[in-house]
């Protein structure tokens, strides 16, 4: 537990000195939120969201955009490049092994993705009024199995990827992908309805971030889905994973 903390802090130095990992993840769904929050006509009740506002219910997307960030896109190029440069191989002759670094990334990851969603949520609330979560339970569940398929996902392509160059070529279509699906880039009513279903099972989870946001319980269909997932990712990743 020693050798964990002293690499997590570490770990966490070097992953705050390279700004463009993080800031897209812990503060662009603040920023699109005010921005969107400013707008008149998306902080009037609407008729056609069941007297609900826009803004109220497209924050479960933003949070699309922290999770899917952290989870395909920084996790997985994190990792590909300390395998790259060595770092891997030269930590497993020391008491560090890469096991230790693996865990201090991915407890660096969850931790930035909990503080993203905590500010995204925070703002909403203070400054635009948006509710929290009525199904606090169900929002957990939903917000931990979304977070842990994404950060299945990307250590599966760390695990995958013999360099950098081809972790990128597999985690940016699937970071497009999971933005696309989650609404992120186009909210989800406007999508066709062939690819809305789609949405509501793929990770990480917008639907059931939504229904437990608006106070409805999530399908279990759906969570059992995200569960799945994170579970194959995940084994599949451990059994595969190359420290050089």
């Amino acid at each position: 537990m020693k050798h964990l903390r002293k690499m997590i802090a570490i770990e966490t130095k070097l992953f705050f000195r390279e700004p463009a990992g993080w800031v897209i993840a812990l503060l662009l769904p603040t920023v699109v939120l005010i921005v969107l929050g400013v707008i008149p006509s998306l902080r009037a009740p609407q008729e056609a969201f069941g007297g609900q506002r826009f803004i109220d219910i497209f924050l479960p997307s933003l949070m699309v955009i922290t999770l899917a960030t952290l989870g395909v896109n920084t996790l997985p190029l994190r990792l590909t490049t300390l395998r790259e440069k060595g770092v891997l191989r030269r930590l497993s002759t020391t008491p560090a092994n890469p096991a230790l670094l693996l865990a201090a990334q991915l407890v660096i990851h969850l931790g930035m993705a909990v503080a993203a969603v905590a500010l995204l949520i925070a703002v909403g609330h203070l400054v635009f009024d948006v509710p929290l979560p009525r199904n606090l339970p169900g929002f957990l569940l939903a917000f931990g199995l979304g977070l842990g398929s994404v950060m299945a996902l990307g250590a599966l392509i760390a695990a995958a990827a013999p360099n950098n160059r081809a972790a990128s070529a597999v985690a940016m279509p699937l970071y497009f992908a999971v933005m696309f699906l989650g609404g992120a880039y186009l909210p989800r009513f406007f999508l066709p309805g062939f690819l809305v279903e789609i949405g509501k099972y793929a990770p990480p989870g917008v639907q059931p971030l939504l229904d437990a946001w608006m106070g409805a319980s999530p399908a279990p269909l759906q969570l059992a889905v995200l569960a799945l997932i994170t579970v194959l990712a995940a084994v599949t990743a451990a059994r595969s994973f190359r420290w050089e």
